[in-house]
């Protein structure tokens, strides 16, 4: 995910990893939800089974989502006692409660094999920019503007979700069998599933997806490579973002040895708060938000549509930063979002130019002015990390950059295609640099780039001057 423009919501623009590799036996979600985008509610009625078996787990649930009931299906069928912590652990990003069902000695957890969740949440309606708007918006927020509801799936926890807290690992991906109504509706969208032109939708999914979704009157377009929903662009607008898209995808094809998958689902919405836009994406959907350049517009606008395309290049590469591969531990979100805009920077380099390229850079160089942090191999609590949106999108990539000077474009890629390709258990300090080290086959190298960029105190001081040949 990638700030568009920079305001206030940047701090509460998180995206953080979902699960570490392919869910081969993901949770099933089954049952009826009912939508009102005038009234800015959810009653929710939905059963999750196929649920792995964890003995030290959280239920992520949004905390404005008032519970009637979570009932043991199976393997006996009777309603849950539960408990609740609003603990800040890797997955808290604090529109959640952890919810937990004691055992019968009241010192563990118990997890029943399917659940039935009942439920329902009133959210505020933020119809205009005048008198009848939010603070803030961002990425977790289930934000209803008037004519639509908007939300992720995994920030805002609008259904559940299990947390396996040992392993670091979300079930948040899911396949799907729901009853969705939304009476003041034209059109329903969730992701994974194609857009459909009604109030009422039967929606299946046997691959698991993160349950983002859009919904409210507005129509949609598809081109056959791409969909745009709320689309308010002409027939060659819409062909030139689809244009960029296949050029985009072709160019890390190209560079990864990793295909696409699926069709590419653009939303266009605005923000329930002004001065707001960005872009998030929740694969294979990709959320626009931000009133006329401030959004998806900004692509059609002459004097910033250079500038704009970095942002799509951005959140294209995290198809591989993020659902290829899936990165966990207090460094996983540096390495998704860094890597992510380390490849994009790449991107607009080799097919946008030089000059564009370097302004780019002169920014981050601008940003990371007066911007202090602590090395990557001193991270060891998300508090570690002195503002996060520094960090992970001008820090990192900044780290990344030198060290290619050091080892060169054609090794670089050879170690970012050893990140997505390599399994572990946790994509944490020791898996970001065994990767390094596996590709390079030089100790004394290695040594080299560790202690000058990953563990030096002085770490940004030495990428800068490397970056700027002093």
């Amino acid at each position: 995910m990638k700030p568009v423009f920079f305001s206030l919501a940047l701090f509460l623009l998180l995206s953080f990893p979902t699960k570490l590799s392919s869910q081969e036996n993901p949770p099933h979600l089954k049952g009826k939800v009912k939508i009102s985008i005038s009234e800015g509610t959810f009653e929710c009625d939905l059963t999750m089974s196929n649920i792995p078996y964890i003995q030290d787990y959280f239920v992520r649930l949004n905390n404005g989502m008032n519970v009637l009931h979570f009932w043991s299906k199976k393997p006996n069928d009777f309603i849950l006692g539960y408990d609740w912590s609003n603990c800040t652990d890797s997955t808290s990003t604090g529109e959640t409660l952890a919810y937990f069902f004691p055992d019968n000695t009241r010192k563990g957890k118990f997890l029943p094999e399917e659940i039935q969740f009942r439920y329902v949440g009133k959210f505020p309606v933020a119809t205009d920019t005048i008198e009848n708007y939010s603070r803030y918006d961002w990425k977790g927020n289930i934000a209803f503007n008037g004519y639509s509801v908007r939300t992720d799936g995994t920030q805002s926890a609008w259904y559940p979700y299990i947390y396996d807290t040992k392993n670091d690992i979300r079930y948040d991906q899911m396949t799907y069998d729901i009853e969705l109504i939304c009476e003041d509706c034209e059109t329903i969208y969730v992701n994974g599933h194609q857009p459909i032109k009604s109030s009422f939708a039967k929606i299946i999914s046997q691959d698991p997806y993160e349950l983002a979704l859009f919904c409210g009157k507005f129509g949609f377009v598809d081109d056959g490579n791409i969909i745009i929903l709320n689309s308010q662009y002409s027939k060659d607008e819409v062909q030139q973002l689809s244009d960029i898209v296949s050029l985009y995808k072709k160019y890390y094809e190209q560079k990864l040895d990793i295909k696409f998958e699926q069709k590419l689902v653009f939303v266009n919405s605005t923000p329930t708060a002004p001065n707001y836009g960005w872009l998030f994406v929740s694969y294979p959907t990709i959320m626009g938000i931000g009133y006329a350049k401030n959004g998806l517009g900004a692509l059609f606008d002459p004097k910033v549509q250079e500038w704009y395309k970095h942002h799509i290049a951005h959140e294209l590469s995290h198809y591989y930063f993020g659902t290829f591969k899936v990165f966990n531990s207090t460094l996983g979100d540096m390495m998704s979002e860094g890597f992510s805009e380390y490849t994009s920077l790449k991107l607009i380099e080799d097919l946008s130019g030089i000059e564009l390229y370097n302004e780019k850079l002169e920014r981050k160089f601008e940003y990371l002015k007066n911007y202090v942090t602590k090395p990557f191999s001193q991270i060891k609590l998300r508090a570690d990390i002195e503002n996060r949106q520094h960090f992970v999108y001008d820090y990192a990539p900044i780290i990344f950059l030198a060290i290619e000077q050091e080892i060169g474009k054609e090794k670089m890629w050879e170690w970012i295609k050893a990140i997505l390709e390599t399994k572990t258990e946790f994509t944490d300090y020791e898996f970001l640099t065994s990767t390094l080290r596996n590709t390079l086959k030089d100790n004394i190298k290695f040594g080299y780039l560790e202690k000058t960029y990953f563990t030096s105190e002085n770490s940004l001081v030495n990428a800068l001057n490397k970056l700027n040949n002093k």
